[in-house]
């Protein structure tokens, strides 16, 4: 081959390559461009489809009972979730800002007793000396206690408000995505069909599969551990409210992040039986208190058997043994708060699937379960 031969594919190869990158600069700054256009959409549509793929089951056997009307169903289970969201987020809010003027007007009367901490808290590991002498300050002087920590008070109030704000929105924004999930149900099976393409593109032939797996990952997490932890806030909110706790939507809302995070309910359990024997008379703090030791002792009574309980709920029907379900739960909501709980697990189970596969091992041998339910949400047309 002469030189201008060689000359020419050189040129033909550094022309090709240069248009292949000027189209890659111009396709990666699209991709760019229309992430940062829908980025303040992405949290509503994601909680939308988490939504309305953990209710989809419910909306296919009420859509058979009301003869296949699509939309009326949708309809109604939207109202249903809506009212079972906002009204609590209502009462939580509501709570919230009496908890905290009633705490305001205390301090300002000077009403708000503390009583001295028994001698057992020194003996508490590490904390126990400093926990001892800021309560024993505090109980004997509670305002220059105040004066004394104000850039930690003044530093706690400041994320109690961010934090009462954060909720407020998060409650508006989850009501925006249980609307767009209501839409998504009623277009199950075009949307179901997109996903399942979308994944074969990227697998190849597993693509049905990881879609199935991701599908029962989110029930399993909505059963086994989100629903569980709202249970238990329920009965706790039930109790502080009924007492008339200050700020019971807030502890109930606090119990809500423990119980999700396994630390469980009893750490606010424990304080509001303490505030209950400073500020209340005795009969409404020992009916209360003895509600919260009947009720926690309950939770550590189904605790013992949590981990067969969560083998059924988190691994129910999936592929993905329950440990890596549930880790992917937790380190997910770690990571970046409530979506992450299923972000997280269902990232977790695919990278198993494809770790075994990588290795090996073939998936298929553990299997996709089938139980009372369709094996996934493509047995109804999604």
């Amino acid at each position: 081959m002469s030189g201008s031969g060689k000359s020419n594919q050189n040129t033909a190869a550094t022309s090709a390559a240069v248009d292949i990158s000027i189209q890659l600069g111009v396709l990666i700054l699209v991709i760019i461009c229309c992430y940062l256009i829908l980025k303040p959409f992405i949290p509503l549509v994601t909680w939308g489809i988490i939504l309305a793929v953990a209710l989809y089951p419910v909306y296919h056997a009420v859509n058979a009972k009301l003869g296949n009307r699509r939309k009326l169903t949708a309809a109604i289970l939207t109202i249903a979730a809506l009212l079972v969201i906002i009204l609590p987020g209502i009462q939580m809010a509501g709570s919230g800002v009496d908890g905290l003027q009633l705490l305001n007007d205390k301090l300002k009367q000077e009403e708000l007793k503390i009583p001295p901490p028994p001698e057992k808290v020194k003996e508490w590991w590490v904390i126990g000396s400093t926990v001892y002498t800021v309560w024993q300050q505090a109980s004997v002087n509670l305002e220059a206690t105040l004066q004394r920590y104000q850039p930690q008070v003044t530093a706690a109030v400041k994320w109690l408000l961010s934090t009462a704000v954060d909720t407020v929105l998060g409650v508006v924004m989850f009501a925006v995505s249980i609307i767009i999930a209501g839409i998504l149900m009623t277009t199950a099976h075009s949307g179901g069909q997109v996903a399942r393409h979308l994944f074969v593109r990227l697998v190849g032939d597993r693509g049905s599969e990881f879609v199935d797996i991701s599908e029962q990952t989110i029930r399993g997490v909505v059963k086994g551990i989100l629903g569980v932890a709202v249970i238990q806030a329920l009965l706790a909110g039930l109790g502080f409210w009924i007492a008339g706790i200050p700020g019971a939507g807030v502890w109930a809302f606090l119990s809500l992040v423990l119980a999700i995070v396994q630390i469980g309910i009893g750490p606010v359990v424990l304080g509001v039986i303490i505030y209950a024997f400073s500020n209340m008379s005795t009969l409404p703090a020992v009916v209360l208190t003895v509600y919260l030791v009947v009720l926690t002792v309950y939770l550590i009574v189904v605790a013992i058997g949590d981990g067969p309980l969560k083998a059924i709920f988190l691994g129910r029907g999936a592929a993905v043994p329950m440990a890596v379900i549930f880790l992917g739960a937790i380190g997910g909501f770690i990571w970046i708060g409530f979506l992450g709980l299923f972000i997280g697990a269902v990232i977790l189970s695919l990278s198993y699937i494809l770790f075994k596969t990588w290795m090996g091992d073939d998936p298929d041998s553990s299997g996709i379960e089938e139980d009372s339910e369709p094996k996934s949400s493509a047995d109804y047309a999604i």
